[in-house]
């Protein structure tokens, strides 16, 4: 188990997270794969997976301490190592309401899992990661990815702590880049855009006209397969000369431009 390299993806049972540990998997990394659904619902979602490596799940809410330290403490125990943290897990608004009358219990829920949950699970995994280069200097470097979103750019007056979690994100991303440069542990962020989800399905048609109207360059959907294309090359070491970094998998949404 021990040749294998190791990814631990939170959010991994649903949406763009488990495009990414299908992707991981074939890539040949071992897979901890952690989500808050029970093993046996789980199992159902993550068979492909299971499958194609070596598998361990973990259920687990990343709002909650006691669960992350659980995390990080299971993938160590049963693969002796982690070479990539896919910070994924995450939440929305619970209901859309103006930024005027977002309440501190929503703003809480939201921050607690989309900030807090990347932060202190980065913390564990860090203490790791920095074992694993000093026990092996000349060994390959594990990285972190951090997933936000155009969200933390740009606006949504109807999912304000959605908006300020992502941008917070952007943030910890660069504190975090900073703080692990001597030990040349990268950390990036991933930017999606418009992917269809069982998330988004509920907006498909009327997207589907914005897009086909140009919202973004690429007159498409993306898919949880172009994000997870973005985080295999990171975590392959495609990038090593970047840290820090946004990535946007978006489209082209993030450019500006004047027909």
């Amino acid at each position: 188990m021990g040749k294998k390299k190791v990814a631990v993806i939170t959010g991994a049972t649903r949406g763009i997270g488990n495009a990414i540990a299908n992707k991981m998997a074939d890539e040949g990394f071992a897979i901890v794969a952690c989500g808050t659904m029970s093993p046996e619902r789980a199992d159902e979602h993550l068979k492909e997976v299971k499958a194609k490596t070596e598998f361990l799940y973990v259920q687990a809410d990343m709002s909650r301490q006691e669960d992350r330290e659980n995390l990080i403490s299971a993938a160590v125990e049963h693969f002796g190592r982690i070479d990539a943290l896919i910070n994924n897990a995450g939440v929305g608004s619970a209901k859309q309401e103006n930024i005027l009358d977002v309440s501190e219990e929503s703003l809480d829920r939201v921050m607690d899992i989309n900030l807090k949950g990347y932060l202190f699970t980065a913390q564990l995994a860090a203490k790791q990661m920095i074992k694993q280069v000093q026990e092996d200097p000349q060994g390959e470097r594990p990285v972190i990815v951090n997933m936000s979103s155009i969200s933390s750019y740009t606006l949504s007056l109807m999912r304000g702590e959605y908006c300020m979690s992502k941008a917070a994100i952007t943030m910890l991303t660069k504190l975090l880049a900073f703080a692990l440069a001597d030990y040349e542990i990268n950390v990036y962020e991933i930017r999606p855009g418009n992917i269809l989800s069982d998330m988004t399905l509920p907006v498909k048609e009327k997207f589907d006209k914005y897009i086909a109207e140009g919202l973004h360059p690429l007159r498409r959907w993306g898919t949880g397969e172009d994000v997870a294309k973005a985080v295999a090359a990171i975590c392959l070491g495609y990038l090593p000369y970047t840290t820090g970094s946004a990535i946007d998998v978006d489209g082209g949404f993030h450019m500006k431009w004047i027909d």
